[in-house]
């Protein structure tokens, strides 16, 4: 989903961002449970949580799945230079990277490297197979770089306050 700038999206207010930080927190807390925590109406909140879905603030509503709970122990990730910067070459790889086994995630970049992967794999033969299967024999790709990683921190996964740089 592309970035849009702040003009394209109406503002939240205070009682928006209440519900998404909590939504952040537990999205499987039902609907009288999160109106009572932000001070609310139900029916209010309710009609809050689909506003906010409609309007593309909150995408959806996801498990945060343990990669090495079901077998993807190691995870990488592996930046990948295109060998040119044709739509062509970038729509084929954009299309097809997202359904590689193990890819946990796809990010379109700017700088050096145009698209960064990150693979949950069962251990080093996977993720070796991985990159010569599906990348180095990809024809848009010219080069990959992998890195391993060791432990993955969560960070502030709420969104709703805006940075010092836009505030």
């Amino acid at each position: 989903m592309p970035n849009y700038p702040p003009a394209r999206r109406a503002p939240i207010d205070d009682v928006d961002r209440a519900i998404m930080r909590t939504l952040t927190d537990n999205a499987r807390m039902p609907n009288n449970a999160l109106a009572e925590t932000v001070g609310i109406a139900p029916s209010t909140c309710l009609a809050r949580v689909r506003a906010l879905q409609e309007r593309g603030i909150i995408r959806g509503f996801r498990a945060d799945v343990d990669p090495a709970a079901i077998g993807l122990p190691l995870q990488a990730m592996i930046s990948v230079r295109l060998r040119a910067h044709t739509r062509e070459q970038n729509e084929s790889f954009r299309s097809t990277a997202p359904d590689l086994p193990g890819v946990l995630a796809v990010f379109h970049m700017a700088g050096s490297d145009d698209y960064l992967l990150h693979v949950g794999v069962a251990g080093p033969e996977g993720l070796r197979d991985f990159v010569v299967d599906n990348l180095t024999t990809h024809p848009a790709v010219a080069q990959t770089r992998t890195n391993l990683i060791f432990e993955q921190i969560a960070g502030r996964r709420y969104l709703g306050e805006p940075s010092p740089a836009t505030s």
